[in-house]
């Protein structure tokens, strides 16, 4: 090999690193313009209806495009810089396809500012409608998460529990909680309680059989050790074993969370008069699709936000597996 092609190859990741720098660096700058461009489209282009809010959703594309030119001056958008342009070449894309050429069938496809509209002519109701449905979710998957790991705990550490718990796990865990609504709301006093009642039973299952699983997998010698500390029993559940089966109760919370986000759309569309899914049903029902699409808008960031929380909880107890687990 000659002096120049050792060189070469020597120089060449630098040369790649380089390259993909300039490439980022031109993304970058490229996605403010993209917004601006969407803008003036948006402004510039008469809309093919009376759709609503045409201006007021101009001046927010230039607002978003000198805030993407200024982050990208400071060299903040980095790896966000291609969803950056994605996203302001597809609100433009939709701007011309609907509003200026209606090309999508309605009622069903709606313009970004329909949708636009709906925040702000709309937002008390939205707001109220996500209060319910967090304060549902929230009881419901709270307590069946409770109620999991105690079940775990118990099918993990006491052979008397289990010989009578497990059968019943066995019969009643693997039921969609969906299949139960009609019993639910027979039995319960309010549409709430049975809602409630089914969250907490969508996220029992996953959070009990994880947990037994992890008390399970306890190596023995831990507890063998703790007992000749004259450790009790009660320090070998909350001392030794919990904290070793931490990471497989963590994944029984995530499958339960899950679950209890579909539990929660059905209980709130076919009984629960309150929530996200009573306002998407009534708004289907209307024939207001813009305003469905703008509850499923807030359901998407309701359902992100609480998952990532608790992706921070778990990285804050399991410091040492924090890249463990991906979101």
């Amino acid at each position: 090999m000659s002096g120049a092609e050792t060189t070469y190859l020597a120089a060449a990741p630098e040369n790649v690193g380089a390259r993909r720098l300039g490439s980022v660096s031109v993304t970058a700058w490229l996605a403010g313009p993209v917004w601006l461009v969407s803008a003036l489209l948006t402004w510039r282009w008469p809309d093919a209806d009376d759709f609503p809010d045409t201006n007021v959703l101009a001046v927010g594309f230039v607002l978003i495009g000198v805030l993407l030119l200024g982050a990208a001056a400071l060299r903040l958008l980095k790896e966000r810089a291609a969803w950056a342009v994605a996203l302001g070449a597809g609100l433009g894309a939709w701007e011309v396809a609907q509003a200026k050429l209606l090309a999508l069938p309605r009622p069903f496809f709606g313009t970004p500012q329909d949708l636009l509209d709906v925040f702000i002519t709309d937002w008390s109701k939205l707001g109220n409608s996500l209060l319910h449905s967090l304060g549902l979710l929230v009881v419901g998957y709270s307590i069946g998460s409770l109620l999991g790991i105690a079940a775990g705990i118990g099918l993990g550490r006491f052979a008397r529990f289990r010989y009578w718990a497990h059968p019943v796990l066995r019969a009643i865990g693997p039921l969609p909680p969906v299949a139960l609504l009609p019993l639910a709301f027979v039995l319960s006093p309010s549409s709430w309680l049975a809602g409630e009642a089914l969250m907490a039973l969508a996220a029992a299952f996953p959070v009990t059989v994880l947990t037994w699983s992890g008390i399970s997998a306890v190596d023995p010698a831990f507890h063998d050790v703790a007992r000749t500390m004259g450790a009790s029993e009660r320090f070998l559940i909350f001392r030794v074993a919990l904290p070793a089966a931490m990471p497989q109760i963590f994944v029984g919370l995530f499958m339960g969370l899950g679950a209890s986000f579909a539990m929660l759309v059905v209980a709130e569309m076919l009984g629960v008069k309150a929530g996200l899914g009573f306002y998407m049903q009534w708004a289907q029902g209307w024939a207001a699709y813009p305003n469905m699409y703008a509850a499923l808008l807030v359901m998407s960031v309701m359902c992100t936000g609480l998952i990532t929380l608790l992706f921070r909880i778990r990285d804050r107890i399991l410091v040492w597996q924090k890249d463990g687990l991906k979101w």
